[in-house]
Order: structure tokens, then sequence, then C-alpha cells
């Protein structure tokens, strides 16, 4: 990371049941990417469901874009995807059933981000 660069840590634990909630912090976080702000999306609770294969072409929340094209534009740009272990593993989701670029963490990696210099934290 570029010493001062602006960097921001999106925290997702609302799954397709909330369509609003699940999109917004892609909204956010391509937003951030486009106004060269690092960004990282973490994953849990329900939020996991996101990271499967094929999941987010179902979730569509009115006002905003399809959730399908955020996810497409945020990983492009180089997003990173942290997933919960202890959420898929509960949820009996298999690394090889999620979109590319999603990585399983434990919880050590997420209080890491969360703690790293010059980050801010939102979480949906």
């Amino acid at each position: 990371m570029a010493e001062n660069k602006k960097r921001l840590l999106f925290m997702v634990t609302q799954g397709p049941e909330n369509p609003e909630l699940a999109t917004i912090p892609f909204v956010m976080a391509t937003t951030a990417q486009a106004s060269d702000v690092e960004v990282l999306m973490g994953f849990q609770g329900n939020g996991v469901m996101l990271t499967i294969k094929g999941m987010a072409d179902h979730v569509a929340a009115s006002g905003f874009p399809p959730l399908k094209d955020l996810l497409k534009i945020y990983t492009e740009a180089g997003g990173k995807l942290y997933v919960c272990g202890p959420c898929v593993g509960s949820r009996k989701i298999a690394q090889q059933d999620m979109v590319e670029g999603a990585t399983i963490v434990g919880a050590a990696t997420f209080v890491a981000e969360c703690v790293a210099p010059a980050t801010n934290v939102l979480v949906y």
C-alpha cells in the first residue's frame, strides 16, 4: 500500500435475502476503487452466500446496478474478497463453489485488516 493512500474495508454480513444491503457495499466499493481508494471486502455471516458462483446473478435491488455487474467490476479492478472460514464451513460451502478471487480466511486476518494503518471499516 502506498503511504497515505486511502483504504477501506467493507464487511458484508447481509446475503441474497436482503438485496439492498447486499448490493450497497459493492456500490460503495466500486465507487471507492474509481476514486483511487484501496478496497478490501470481507464476508461474514450470511454475506458469505454472495461469494457462491452464480449467486450474484440472482441479486438485484431496485435503483441499483445488478450485483453480478458490480461483482465483475470490483474483481476486474483487483478487488479482494475475504470470506469467513467458520461461516462457509457452517454452510457447507466448498472453495471450488466460490467465485474466482474469493479467499477463505480466519478471524486473525480480519482483525489484522481492521487495524492496518489508515484503514476505515464499514459494516453492512
